[in-house]
Formats: C-alpha cells, structure tokens, sequence
C-alpha cells in the first residue's frame, strides 16, 4: 500500500526520499491532530464531525481518511497521545537523586500547573463525556497518563526505600497518595468549573503540605 503522503500527493515517491515521505507524513498528522483538537475543544466528541475536522485542519476529507479511519480512531489518538506526551515531560525522574523531598517538590509543582491548565481540564471533561459511550477511550486516556506517570513515580519511590530514604510501603499506592494529596479536591473544582485555577501561592503552599504530610507516612523513621 502506498504511504500516506504519497496517497495525499496523488503519485509515486521517488526513489531515496521515504524519508522526506515520512517526515511529510508525520507533518500531516500532526496538522490533522491539531485541527481535530479545535473542533473537539469547541463541540465536544458528538459534536464534532470529520467534515469540519478536515475544514479546520485544511486538508481533504480522503486525506483524513488516509490517517484516521473513524472520529473514533481520531479522538483517541488525540488524547491519549496528548496525555502521554505529558505524562513523559513530567514523570521524568532520576532515580538517583537522593534528595527525596526536592524531587517530589518540583514534580508536585509541574503537575498541579499541569493540571490546571484549562486546556487539560477540557479534555478530561471531553473523555469523561465520551467513555461511557466508547470505554476505550478512558482505558486509553488512563493508561496513557495517570497510569502512566504512576508507575514513573513508582519506579522513583522503590529506588528510594532500596537506599534507605524512605519506609518500606506499598509503593504504588504511596505514588498515588503522593499525588493526590498535592491536588486534592482542586481538579474536582476545576471540572465542575467551581473555581478559578490555583495560582503560584496556592500551588506552592498545596505541594508543600503535600510533601510533609508523605513524609509523616513514608518517610524514614528519623523523619517522622
């Protein structure tokens, strides 16, 4: 099967440019996502139609098909590939460091930011609107970032209670733990749009809390 791009071009790729063929392909995609994630943002997954993703996107319509078969196929590729993007830019930790307290600090920091942004609230709403028609889409979207950046978190936290950092637990739930006291009750505000978003002080002050009150449950004797 010819490739994509080749497809959208309407010839043949010539010899020693698959490539430049891939590279094209990858653009396109990128490009279709983009438009995809505008008219989803707008109409939400019901509302939103190939046509107008195509329109916005300013490809064809047998372009679109090209790449994605389905609105289906479109919406999950979009945000469970947006929420893994995220989940690998924040969850990356080193194992190594041993200053515990600093490293979840700043991972605190950088996921409530994240958290909040409006962007990243409406897409939650956007699977959580759509999952009960499609449970795929939630599996995905779990899978791909909270489980996910759980699991980073887990691999941080085991390294830790190897060296003696931290008490021996259940790991996986600390990691959970961990990040739940940092949002607690703030994503909640934010999906029910109830609030506004938090801002430097609020973040600052909710990681903080959330840093002392694990460190009351798991950290090393000594510390507690």
């Amino acid at each position: 099967m010819a490739s994509a791009a080749t497809q959208d071009r309407g010839q043949a790729a010539p010899q020693g440019t698959s490539q430049a063929s891939s590279s094209g392909e990858s653009d396109k995609r990128r490009q279709i996502l983009e438009g995809a994630r505008q008219v989803f943002m707008a109409s939400g997954f019901d509302g939103a139609s190939m046509g107008e993703i195509a329109k916005t996107a300013n490809v064809s319509k047998g372009t679109l098909y090209v790449y994605f078969d389905s609105k289906e196929a479109l919406f999950e590729a979009l945000t469970t590939e947006a929420k893994a993007g995220l989940a690998e830019n924040l969850f990356r930790l080193d194992e190594g460091d041993p200053d515990v307290r600093a490293v979840l600090t700043r991972l605190g920091t950088s996921y409530l930011a994240m958290m909040a942004r409006p962007e990243h609230v409406s897409i939650i709403r956007m699977v959580m609107g759509a999952c009960e028609k499609f449970p795929r889409f939630g599996q995905a979207f779990y899978e791909a970032g909270p489980a996910c950046g759980v699991g980073r978190l887990k691999a941080y936290l085991d390294a830790q209670v190897a060296a003696g950092r931290l008490a021996a637990a259940d790991t996986d739930l600390a990691a959970k733990h961990f990040l739940q006291l940092c949002q607690a009750g703030m994503l909640t505000r934010l999906l029910f749009n109830a609030g506004e978003a938090p801002d430097e002080a609020e973040i600052a002050h909710r990681v903080a809390e959330a840093v002392r009150v694990f460190f009351a449950g798991y950290g090393p004797a000594a510390a507690r």
